[in-house]
């Protein structure tokens, strides 16, 4: 399904921080049950936010004639690949408001991402990871032309290492 014409997919702005930091802990906990540190989150989307070197965040804006709101997120991290000599774009942090899921507005922001892209000559793919149970996710993943990996995605979390809430962790130097 095609999204409507008056949504615009635009980089993020600093302005966008608190719909940014409210998308993110609504995917959380919806994704995986975590509840966040609203202000840690919405520092982290700030040092996104002022640090291009890092990555971006991507929303989608639904316009109405009178006024704007935004309905969708992703964010863009990059990793180096030696074995590429180029830099692989990472999507993470993908929300779609409830009541706009299914209408392409997460396929319009995609294909926006793979065009930017492909536009690069140092960038060498797009990855993206998904929680394991997120069977809807993984769907639409699908649907969008991407495919699983023959990686799997291994961890230290330092914030979970020390058997801390997310809340309680100490801010880092």
């Amino acid at each position: 399904m095609a999204p409507s014409p008056n949504i615009l997919v635009r980089h993020a702005r600093q302005e966008d921080v608190d719909t940014i930091a409210s998308f993110s802990a609504a995917m959380a906990l919806e994704t995986e049950g975590r509840r966040l540190d609203i202000e840690r989150l919405r520092r982290g989307t700030l040092s996104l936010l002022s640090s291009p070197a890092y990555g971006y965040f991507q929303v989608a804006e639904l316009h109405d004639g009178t006024s704007s709101r935004i309905i969708a997120q992703l964010m863009i991290t990059y990793e180096w690949s030696d074995w590429r000599n180029g830099v692989f774009w990472w999507i993470q942090s993908v929300y779609v408001d409830p009541t706009w899921r299914r209408q392409g507005v997460f396929r319009r922001m995609h294909e926006t991402v793979l065009a930017s892209a492909k536009s690069r000559p140092d960038v060498c793919g797009v990855r993206l990871y998904v929680e394991e149970t997120n069977r809807i996710a993984q769907a639409a993943y699908r649907r969008v032309g991407l495919t699983p990996s023959s990686y799997a995605v291994y961890e230290k979390d330092f914030l979970l290492a020390h058997q801390m809430p997310l809340t309680d962790c100490p801010d880092e130097a």
